[in-house]
């Protein structure tokens, strides 16, 4: 195979983003999975392979050649990964996977997927299966759980999984992508009719949009970050989905519409671009595939003039579904057609992330073993503030990074706020995950009261306001809250009465 294979467009925009930045974990895509029973890790190490050697974007290596990225497919042993074993204490695990999934690759040299073992016990094992962002999504967790099932389960029994071939690898989709789209200087091309769209869907965009920080925005963010987990009961998400069917929509956009009204009444204004990521498999011999076909779309939600949740809802979901018939506009040739002011310290076209959650990885199985999915907390932020969902009682929006829901979960949503350190403490994290619950709640038991007077202060938040300040309500004190959640009102010279 030719190694000047061109990359897709999101490679290479990953490719790019894995240049700038600071070396570290920040694209790193971890999968920990607990396992108790009696291991064999030979046959664990011989599967890791076959799923390595089954899928050749998770052995291509991207060199530079004459200035430009290209994808090279290793093959013979170069390509099978080993899987690097090491013993640890129940005490040490801790540590030893956070610095694990903190590792760098070297994507000129060292294919994207690196997978450790650790024993802690006589039967209980970690393994960490560790993939860079350039040659996964959310999506390809599914298929990568699946086929490690296979190929377990196959050399348990001495011999290889018996798969049919795969239709396609992924520089064959990087290839028919780039065909399919063509150049956006052809105002024929696909390419050029979604520019166009989204040039006019996104003119006036907030260059950036204003959040409730605890901290400054330094010139050059860290990357560094940590989440706080949230989530809400099932009669709360059984209404959430009652009134998605109501309005014709689907339950990410259901929540995109509470996130939107909830960043508006913290101060962000009522113009508020939030990041989504779509599956990007528009054909379905791409199912199977592992690979990084996701892409990122910018939601533009319009929060003005006071409307109900419903209307919001209504005007949430007919953006969306305009924004969803232009998904395949690349998000880097949207970045360079729009040309934002291009800054280290955020991110351009939007801040703050929404995202499900790949629900169905609990769905792994190996023969002997309970599994048991576990999170790690990788310690990086892409964004400013990243809201993943994972729902446990309804079917996935198939546009976006889900994939079908594993039984035996209780009903409800879990989700997890991920924020940068530079940007937020915890506390404040904390306080803004409770009122996006209280928002959620309140919305769904009557989406026909304005989002404006939805109250998102908790009853300790409401006390210390009435005894500290005089006549306080509407969002500059939600915004105080916010900004303070556990601390006093300002010293002298604050406002003593704010306007509803």
């Amino acid at each position: 195979m030719s190694p000047r294979m061109p990359l897709s467009y999101a490679q290479r925009r990953m490719w790019f983003h894995h240049q700038v930045a600071v070396p570290g974990p920040l694209y790193n895509v971890p999968l920990v999975l607990r396992l108790t029973g009696p291991l064999d890790a030979a046959a664990l190490e011989a599967a890791v392979g076959d799923v390595v050697v089954r899928h050749e974007s998770l052995r291509t290596v991207f060199p530079d050649v004459d200035g430009d990225p290209v994808q090279h497919v290793l093959d013979g042993p170069a390509a099978r990964p080993v899987l690097h074993r090491r013993t640890v204490t129940a005490a040490e695990l801790p540590a030893v996977l956070r610095r694990e999934v903190r590792r760098t690759f070297d994507l000129a040299i060292n294919p994207p997927l690196r997978a450790t073992l650790l024993g802690v016990g006589p039967d209980e094992h970690v393994l960490l299966v560790l993939v860079h962002h350039i040659a996964t999504d959310d999506w390809s967790s599914t298929p990568l759980i699946r086929q490690l099932s296979e190929a377990y389960a196959a050399r348990l029994a001495g011999s290889a999984p018996d798969w049919e071939p795969l239709p396609v690898q992924y520089a064959d989709y990087a290839a028919r992508q780039r065909k399919v789209l063509g150049d956006q200087d052809d105002p024929d091309s696909e390419m050029a009719a979604h520019l166009s769209y989204w040039e006019a869907e996104l003119a006036g965009l907030p260059e950036v949009i204003a959040l409730p920080a605890d901290h400054p925005r330094p010139a050059v963010a860290s990357g560094r970050g940590h989440r706080v987990p949230f989530g809400w009961d099932g009669g709360t998400q059984a209404r959430l989905v009652a009134l998605a069917r109501e309005t014709g929509t689907t339950v990410f956009t259901t929540v995109q519409a509470v996130v939107a009204a909830l960043l508006t009444r913290l101060g962000a204004g009522t113009d508020v671009p939030l990041g989504a990521a779509f599956s990007g498999r528009t054909d379905d011999s791409l199912d199977d595939l592992i690979g990084y076909f996701s892409n990122t779309l910018v939601l533009r939600t319009d929060t003005s003039g006071n409307p109900t949740f419903r209307e919001l809802v209504l005007r949430t979901r007919d953006t969306n579904l305009s924004a969803h018939a232009h998904q395949d506009c690349p998000f880097d040739r949207l970045v360079d057609a729009l040309k934002p002011t291009r800054s280290l310290s955020h991110h351009p076209l939007f801040q703050v992330m929404l995202a499900y959650q790949n629900a169905g990885r609990n769905d792994l199985s190996l023969p002997g073993l309970q599994v048991r999915v576990e999170e790690v907390d990788t310690g990086v932020a892409k964004f400013d503030l990243a809201l993943v969902f994972s729902a446990h009682d309804t079917a996935p929006d198939a546009a976006h990074d889900a994939a079908p829901v594993s039984g035996g979960r209780s009903p409800g949503m879990e989700g997890s706020l991920h924020y940068a350190t530079d940007l937020f403490e915890e506390a404040s994290v904390r306080a803004m995950a409770e009122r996006l619950v209280r928002m959620v709640r309140a919305c769904t038991a009557d989406p026909d009261r304005p989002v404006a007077s939805i109250g998102i202060l908790s009853a300790e938040e409401h006390t210390r306001l009435l005894t500290e300040w005089n006549n306080i309500d509407g969002p500059l004190a939600d915004l105080w809250a916010a900004r303070a959640p556990a601390g006093p009102a300002p010293a002298g010279g604050g406002p003593r009465t704010v306007p509803s």
